[in-house]
């Protein structure tokens, strides 16, 4: 019984990890999807498995990383052994397009058979250059004291305002002719009712 007891062997637990890897903010999408299909290999080599993936986009950095202000973040969540953390960071060390990485545990006792994988969740988005940067948001607005609305919704409104208010100025402006007209009439009728006639200035003489 204790020998059966020694022969079976220790349950290996693997580790679920988080990883965030930056990519230089011009970076082409064929390197971008490079740096995936290596992240993607190093996974299936040492047969672990991702869970999550998701593409954060163009975000300022918290200091200048080779010459860069910006980078282009990406969230992996993946589970396995110890080994595959190491390897993975090597080859993203490898690789031009990524400028920092970091990886976390997150959980440090996992059943790697029983980590189940959602296609649609763990697959990479094509990364697509865009001229456009994403806005960093304020502390007032992080905290919901300030609306978070895009440049052009804002810009939108201010021209809607802006018409708005030139169309008044018009209406008042198409106004105050007729008003001069019709009080300069009122005028000339009032002159005439109290300024009295030749005839009538006569008769009264008499």
């Amino acid at each position: 019984m204790a020998e059966a007891v020694m022969a079976t062997p220790a349950k290996k637990w693997a580790r679920e990890y988080e990883i965030i890897y930056i990519l230089r903010p011009n970076v082409d999408p064929d390197d971008a999807d490079k740096v995936a299909q290596r992240v993607q290999e190093v996974m299936t080599r040492l047969n672990a498995k991702i869970v999550k993936v998701d593409i954060w986009g163009k975000r300022k950095l918290a200091y200048t990383i080779q010459n860069h202000t910006r980078g282009i973040f990406v969230y992996v969540q993946f589970a396995g052994y110890g080994d595959v953390v190491a390897e993975l960071e090597r080859n993203l060390r490898l690789l031009d397009a990524v400028i920092r990485y970091q990886t976390i545990v997150i959980n440090e006792q996992v059943d790697l058979e029983t980590v189940e994988v959602d296609a649609e969740e763990a697959a990479f988005e094509r990364i697509e250059q865009s001229e456009e940067e994403e806005a960093e948001l304020t502390t007032a607005q992080r905290l919901g004291m300030e609306d978070i609305r895009p440049p052009a919704a804002e810009a939108s409104e201010a021209e809607e305002v802006t018409e708005a208010e030139e169309a008044t100025e018009a209406e008042e402006a198409t106004e105050a002719p007729e008003a001069a007209a019709e009080g300069a009439e009122e005028t000339a009728e009032a002159a005439t009712e109290e300024t009295p006639t030749a005839d009538a200035a006569a008769a009264e003489e008499e």
